[in-house]
């Protein structure tokens, strides 16, 4: 059964996948980029070429989302899986369902933070990656085309909408929301968090490993992080169509305050179109 790391883009998804990968991936805690190969992106191209799909064909791709779960679904094991996707209902087939999952756990960032990220990471204005947040349609979303192979274009939605989609677990308690900011403040205490609530989905004891917890928290620090890319590089990094160079994708971390970083107008704009959910979150 799967349980879900679910977020918009530049949310700190990554941040919990290292603390996860480092916990039930590693002998001592110390984390490295090879930890977090083992939570797989979905949806990814290589798993629906092995079913034989046709990856060019969108539509037919949305359509077979669960299927394809189904097809390495270990209902007996549990598997973490990263997603940006929203879930979309699309001519009546949904992005996952609860046969194939066990639970999740949804990271969530003040969008006024995300879009400088996201400006970043995808080598685009301020202006177009606030439009990214607020505009983006039903299935439309951002298309990973110059980052690894095996990733397919992720059906985002809206921040909002993203948002509130994933919110549908809340009613089995299948669901568990991590603020990044929350993350960031107070990294051991919404570790335990996490793990408390994986291994209650499970139904099984257990007791933490307290000197894994140190080693996680040391070693996924964010400057940490930021010089294991410069040294080894990461493969999530995106791609400069034009120089041909990686952008880095640690990029700002917690020095991203958007009081300082972005136009007034930006701000309204943003606060504007998310006010309801932000205030949901106590961002405003």
């Amino acid at each position: 059964m799967f349980v879900w790391l679910a977020s918009y883009p530049k949310s700190g998804n990554t941040l919990v996948r290292s603390l996860l990968a480092s916990y039930f991936f590693s002998k001592d805690g110390i984390f490295n980029f090879d930890l977090i190969k083992n939570i797989k992106q979905f949806p990814s191209s290589h798993l629906f070429e092995s079913l034989g799909f046709d990856i060019k064909n969108e539509k037919e791709l949305i359509k077979n989302y669960i299927k394809v779960q189904e097809s390495f679904n270990q209902k007996n094991s549990t598997q973490f899986l990263k997603t940006h996707s929203y879930l979309f209902n699309f001519e009546g087939n949904g992005f996952t369902d609860i046969n194939n999952t066990l639970g999740v756990i949804y990271i969530v960032r003040d969008p006024r933070n995300i879009v400088t990220s996201l400006a970043n990471f995808l080598d685009i204005s301020i202006t177009k990656a606030t439009d990214h947040l607020i505009q983006s349609p039903y299935i439309g979303g951002i298309s990973n085309s110059n980052k690894r192979e095996d990733i397919m274009k992720t059906y985002t939605g809206t921040w909002s909408g993203n948002f509130n989609s994933w919110k549908s677990f809340k009613s089995n308690r299948k669901y568990l929301l991590i603020k990044y900011e929350d993350l960031i403040s107070n990294k051991e205490e919404n570790l335990k968090k996490i793990l408390k609530f994986i291994y209650k989905l499970k139904n099984i004891n257990f007791e933490i490993d307290e000197i894994k917890i140190k080693n996680i928290i040391e070693s996924t620090s964010f400057e940490n992080m930021k010089n294991l890319e410069k040294e080894k590089g990461f493969e999530e990094a995106r791609i400069n169509l034009e120089t041909k160079e990686k952008i880095p994708f640690f990029n700002l971390g917690p020095k991203n305050e958007w009081k300082k970083l972005l136009d007034l107008e930006i701000i309204k704009k943003i606060e504007k179109a998310f006010k309801k959910e932000m205030k949901e979150l106590e961002y405003l």
